[in-house]
């Protein structure tokens, strides 16, 4: 195996035009010089330089090994250049991934602060439920995913073994209800109290949760219409089509015309995470982004 150092001692050699000058100029000793090419001739099997008297030429596979050692060399200290820049954050992407009321709630805080703190990081942002964004993360389609998972939900506690956790808020469900429906001005409404409405559901898992809350509560609910875009479930709502349940972050992100939220007890809340894979855990542009997405969650609080 050829070394890169041996490299450079080849081509300061070829340069100076003998091991007590490339010594001088690498700053080491003429006898390390002579050491290190005769391990890189021992590393190729052939001999690279022919030394008569105090006359040293390069063989034919010598002028070769010079002659790629040049751009073999340049490469690496690009390379070095660009990591080195990634790992000071001068450089670098994150591929995130994100729920929608993630995206426009907790996301442009966080993005925010990332592009002031280090303009040289860039990040892309693709939208996707969970457990779509868990496994896109797992498929190495992303770096970070936001994702949810609903507090006591039916085997949630072991999905994202495999993976860092970074917990950023616990966000409680409100009741949305038409302003003039007869529980518009109440304080907080029991779910079965809302036994006999017509619901409009949101996306697939948050669908599920309703309908497993509702079933503990005694009843099923009658699921008139299911999207999962929240301004459409608000717009349904106000338009005195139903009722629905939504996270209190959901309903940070649209204004709920023709709706009224109302306090949903017992609470009910999801759990807020941001996703990375162990590998990933120790990226600095990785790291930085989980922090300034725990820092835009924590102003949620």
């Amino acid at each position: 195996m050829i070394e890169a150092r041996h490299l450079r001692v080849l081509r300061t050699v070829a340069t100076t035009g003998s091991f007590s000058a490339a010594g001088r100029e690498l700053g080491c000793t003429q006898p390390a010089v002579s050491q290190q090419m005769k391990a890189l001739e021992a590393s190729v099997g052939t001999p690279l330089i022919v030394r008569s008297g105090r006359e040293m030429r390069l063989t034919q596979a010598g002028e070769a090994l010079v002659r790629h050692a040049t751009g073999i060399l340049a490469g690496l200290t690009a390379a070095e250049e660009e990591v080195a820049a990634i790992a000071g954050l001068r450089a670098g992407r994150v591929r995130l991934v994100s729920f929608p009321s993630g995206s426009s709630t907790l996301v442009p805080t966080a993005l925010a602060a990332l592009r002031a703190a280090h303009p040289g990081t860039r990040v892309s942002l693709e939208e996707a439920e969970p457990p779509q964004s868990v496994e896109m993360l797992r498929q190495g389609d992303c770096d970070i995913a936001l994702a949810f998972r609903y507090e006591g939900a039916a085997g949630g506690g072991d999905e994202w073994d495999d993976l860092v956790v970074r917990p950023l808020l616990r966000d409680r469900l409100v009741a949305l209800v038409p302003e003039r429906h007869r529980l518009a001005a109440a304080g907080s409404v029991a779910i079965g109290e809302l036994a006999g409405e017509p619901w409009i559901a949101g996306c697939p898992r948050c669908r599920g949760q309703l309908v497993e809350v509702c079933e503990g509560a005694g009843f099923t609910p009658r699921i008139d219409f299911a999207t999962d875009d929240y301004p459409a479930v608000v717009g349904l709502v106000g338009a005195g089509l139903g009722v629905a349940v939504l996270p209190q972050l959901a309903i940070e992100s649209v204004r709920p015309r023709g709706a009224r939220t109302v306090t949903l007890e017992p609470a009910v809340r999801r759990e807020i995470v941001a996703l990375t894979l162990p590998d990933l855990a120790q990226v600095p542009a990785v790291v930085a982004t989980l922090d300034r997405l725990g820092d835009a969650a924590g102003r949620k609080q």
